[in-house]
């Protein structure tokens, strides 16, 4: 794509460019490929040496990644506007500002690894390999959701991705995870169990009792505390003796990662998987924000005033962060401009098709039994698809 960029503007007004100009642009392109070094926030470390915070990148693992970070975002705001227009009912947890966790950790894995989260998992679903339209029509109860509109905001779900869905219960997902980790382990597999929370599941009894058990026989999992700080609408410090949420593992070792910047959370994944395969499991707090409430039944402005959150959206936006990095080296602002277009279009028609496919409806009595319940129940017809 960059190089196609790169001819589009060879062209101007009065004819060819020079071939020097024509050299120096296709020089630029071919660049994109060269790893350079950036300099993320130094690492805390609780019982481990922590990884060198100076992260090699390239301006294309950029742009892959700021493009999956700017459709999650994109995403989660027509969520919101379909939320207020009423054609998504019941809960809805949105991620942005969250954006760089999932996006860091992705990137670290191979789709052999495991993952599985909390109620929070649009864009879960989205990095491991999903789509829009599978998200936004799951949203709206469609055939075509992701969970066949069964499942709702909480319960995303692609076995082929091996991501094991979001949870409705606070902190249920994490012995899954510890789970996930013993059948990899026990078939052999060279691969790591993700098993992702909040600052408000961290204190769940059923947390500790997994810490144990996969401590005690030292499962490939990471234990992935995304600290937003807020626990629905109570702060980390009213909740929790100890808000240092990577040290609360006493015996296992823990990172203590700035969730908002991708490379960070990128370079600490590929520290902890190597360590998680070697050694057993460590906790990963990714230091993170949200921008929206708890659910969109929360305002998210009783607990927390507004310039807080002006404040991370001006200082520490994780998109923004990318973007300005991809500008910094050179990268036209103008062809980031026409990509942000295209996954706004995407987004959009993802949108129109969802509202208009098929109702869930007619398969709520098909998947409790083996063949399904077809037309008729007990002589008399009272479901037709």
């Amino acid at each position: 794509m960059a190089l196609r960029n790169a001819g589009t503007q060879l062209l101007g007004r009065s004819g060819l460019l020079p071939a020097a100009a024509i050299c120096n642009a296709f020089q630029r392109c071919m660049s994109t490929s060269e790893k350079f070094s950036v300099e993320v926030l130094p690492f805390k470390a609780h019982r481990i040496e922590p990884p060198n915070n100076v992260v090699e990148t390239s301006v294309d693992e950029l742009i892959q990644m700021y493009e999956l970070m700017y459709k999650m975002r994109r995403m989660e705001i027509a969520a919101d506007m379909m939320y207020k227009a009423k054609l998504i009912r019941g809960f809805c947890h949105l991620y942005d500002g969250q954006e760089a966790v999932m996006t860091g950790i992705e990137a670290a894995l191979t789709k052999e690894d495991a993952v599985i989260t909390s109620y929070r998992d649009h864009c879960q679903h989205l990095s491991r390999g999903g789509t829009v339209k599978e998200v936004m029509a799951e949203l709206m109860g469609k055939r075509d959701g992701a969970s066949k509109g069964l499942g709702g905001s909480m319960h995303m779900y692609n076995r082929q991705a091996n991501f094991y869905g979001g949870n409705g219960i606070v902190g249920a997902q994490i012995p899954l995870g510890a789970g996930l980790a013993f059948a990899l382990k026990y078939q052999g597999k060279p691969n790591v169990a993700i098993t992702m929370y909040g600052d408000g599941a961290a204190n769940q009894g059923q947390k500790y009792e997994a810490l144990n058990m996969a401590g005690l026989w030292n499962l490939p999992v990471i234990f992935v505390c995304e600290n937003n700080h807020y626990g629905m609408g109570t702060a980390e410090w009213r909740a929790a003796k100890s808000s240092t949420f990577y040290t609360r593992g006493d015996y296992i070792p823990g990172l203590k990662v700035d969730g908002m910047d991708v490379l960070a959370v990128k370079h600490s994944m590929e520290f902890a998987k190597k360590y998680a395969l070697e050694h057993g499991p460590i906790i990963m707090e990714m230091d993170t924000y949200r921008y929206h409430g708890h659910s969109m039944s929360d305002p998210g402005s009783t607990y927390r005033t507004r310039d807080e959150i002006s404040t991370m959206r001006q200082e520490r936006d994780p998109v923004e962060r990318v973007r300005k990095l991809l500008i910094a080296k050179g990268y036209e602002a103008s062809t980031i401009k026409t990509m942000e277009k295209a996954i706004k279009k995407e987004v959009d028609t993802a949108v129109e098709e969802s509202k208009v496919g098929g109702s869930a409806l007619c398969q709520y009595l098909q998947d409790p039994f083996s063949r399904g319940m077809l037309v008729l129940y007990r002589g008399r017809c009272w479901l037709r698809c």
